[in-house]
């Protein structure tokens, strides 16, 4: 007789309606990996013990709070929580500058740096990452100028050439990109820093 193996999803609507136990279970299947991805990105035990407490604290308190809706992607849903936990401590180490929100945000300004140590190419890599992603979540016509801008460093004066459109069209399309780019960070809760 084989036993069935209760999905993530499962467990979590099961803790929802008060089964505390189904949270240990979710706690013990993935502990392991959540600690790992800590512990590569902050390189010190210790603070690593504090993101993971942290990370499920904050995981409890969003499920409490009726906040989660990541159906089906718990182990992503907490892996990005700690992700963001252990950008905030580096923030934190270095007083990095917070991301702005403002008309004039530029998303790819938070990625230049001056003196890289290992800990800051690896961020780097990661947030060039969560920017490939954003810009893959794009509408075609957006995607398309942003990467033209920033990844072939062409003027739009060339952008329009190249897709045939106006210069205003292809500086709105960058326009809209970079405000969508914006809505998605604050949905899916993206930390970009230096």
């Amino acid at each position: 007789m084989q036993s069935k193996i209760v999905s993530d999803q499962e467990l979590v609507s099961a803790y929802l309606k008060g089964n505390e136990t189904a949270f240990e279970i979710l706690l013990k299947r993935h502990k392991d990996r959540i600690f790992t991805q800590i512990v590569l990105m902050v390189r010190d035990r210790e603070v690593a013990d504090d993101i993971f407490q942290e990370t499920f604290m904050k995981a409890i308190r969003t499920l409490k709070q009726g906040k989660y809706n990541e159906e089906g992607k718990f182990l992503p849903w907490v892996l990005r929580i700690a992700h963001n936990l252990s950008i905030d401590h580096f923030r934190k180490a270095k007083k990095m500058p917070k991301v702005r929100s403002d008309e004039n945000f530029d998303v790819f300004a938070g990625i230049a740096n001056d003196e890289k140590n290992v800990e800051d190419v690896w961020i780097e890599d990661i947030i060039h990452g969560d920017i490939r992603q954003l810009i893959d979540e794009l509408p075609e016509e957006q995607k398309e100028v942003v990467m033209m801008r920033h990844y072939n460093n062409m003027s739009f004066k060339e952008i329009s050439d190249r897709c045939n459109v106006s210069i205003n069209t292809s500086l709105g399309r960058m326009r809209y990109a970079l405000i969508n780019m914006r809505k998605l960070i604050e949905k899916n809760n993206i930390t970009l820093t230096k």
